[in-house]
């Protein structure tokens, strides 16, 4: 079949809640991708950061089939030989006291939720029904009820009422805001450290000092959601690190499977996470072996691989070259690592229109709010490679 014919059995059969660029993908490896007539694509996307080692990792892949062959489910009806290790792991290369694995970035998301109210009941002694959790305009967490509940996007929204209670929205970035907004039924500060879905917007530095600061001083627990920002991707393991700050919980996922499984995960102090008892709270796929085993390689190679310090490398190298380069469109470059957003006027026409242009160049990449281009390459990515990718970023952004 051609591409055509592919697309045309999508929009017949499939819901149309996606708008994705027209081409077919077939195969991947490393920062590379092919479409089903063998183009050759550069993926400045790495599905929104989940393949942050790289399209079908040799050492990843061999973790899977191993376990594959062995084990793949039990539920938490019982144990397993992959779980144990697999919390000592992430525990001690995080810094963490705890662990509680999900399954999608949502679902940790949720997860974080009902343990922030949790212990705002039990701990806090807030009033049954009154917690509070002050979050960020511009934020995105997921795609659930109780998630779109608190999104300052109303297409996010529109349609889905009646929607859940118990959330204030600060602006991203105003420590003043985040101030004004405490009370005593305030359980937890939420936040991306830097939001991605919503345009790669980067805080004012000092600004997650200064609400680190204001959760100690009021008994808040900070939660930051470091599904897009973790693991390597903004130059450190965590993006907090730029701030020299730890959350109280912090939820991982994309990249904690490089791309093989759905694997999330709720790291936590040892406070935070104590409040949950057995029944409140599970998955059927949870922490199964086969995300355990897939897990442990990913951050394995993660570690060992220098991904991290490649980020951070070639994150300086490409921002750079981008925020030099001429155009009459680009109003902004901005990003850390290999989490680059590059703001376009609204006379340039939108950026789906360049997004396509670069398609057909050979580079693979995706539009947020509008205007605004967001280039994430797998953190594998080689100085060569930029550079081929800058060739046509140039050529494409240069055009009237």
């Amino acid at each position: 079949m051609k591409t055509a014919d592919y697309i045309e059995l999508e929009d017949q059969w499939g819901a149309h809640n996606y708008r994705p660029l027209d081409v077919v993908l077939t195969r991947g490896e490393g920062v590379w991708l092919w479409d089903t007539e063998d183009r050759k694509y550069l993926d400045c996307l790495s599905a929104y950061s989940a393949v942050n080692q790289g399209h079908c990792h040799p050492r990843i892949k061999q973790a899977l089939l191993e376990q594959v062959n062995k084990l793949t489910l039990v539920s938490r009806a019982f144990r397993h030989d992959q779980l144990g290790d697999f919390y000592q792991e992430i525990c001690e290369l995080t810094g963490s006291h705890r662990v509680l694995p999900m399954n999608s970035g949502a679902e940790a998301v949720e997860t974080a939720i009902k343990a922030v109210r949790k212990w705002g009941y039990e701990t806090k002694n807030v009033p049954n029904g009154k917690a509070e959790i002050i979050v960020c305009a511009n934020n995105f967490h997921g795609r659930t009820i109780t998630v779109i509940s608190f999104s300052s996007e109303e297409q996010y929204r529109s349609g889905f009422a009646p929607l859940t209670p118990g959330f204030v929205t600060i602006p991203f970035g105003d420590a003043n805001a985040l101030r004004q907004a405490i009370t005593p039924n305030t359980v937890a500060f939420l936040a991306e450290p830097i939001q991605g879905e919503g345009g790669v917007i980067v805080p004012p530095n000092g600004f997650f000092k200064k609400a680190r600061a204001l959760c100690d001083e009021h008994n808040i627990l900070m939660v930051l959601d470091e599904i897009q920002t973790g693991l390597g991707r903004t130059g450190k393991l965590f993006a907090e690190e730029h701030e020299g700050i730890e959350a109280d919980l912090t939820i991982v996922g994309k990249a904690l499977s490089g791309g093989f499984y759905p694997v999330s995960a709720v790291l936590s102090n040892q406070e935070a996470l104590a409040v949950f008892k057995p029944g409140d709270h599970g998955s059927t796929f949870g922490g199964n072996p086969l995300a355990c085993a897939v897990a442990r390689s990913a951050l394995r190679v993660l570690v060992e691989e220098g991904l991290i310090e490649n980020s951070a490398n070639m994150g300086n190298y490409f921002m750079g070259e981008l925020s030099n380069l001429t155009s009459p469109h680009i109003k902004e470059v901005r990003g850390r690592g290999l989490l680059i957003g590059i703001e376009l006027y609204p006379q340039a026409g939108g950026a789906r229109r360049f997004c396509e242009a670069l398609m057909e160049l050979g580079i693979l990449c995706k539009e947020t709010h509008t205007h605004i281009l967001r280039i994430a390459p797998p953190l594998v990515i080689t100085r060569e490679e930029i550079d081929w990718a800058l060739e046509r970023l140039k050529k494409v952004l240069s055009d009237p």
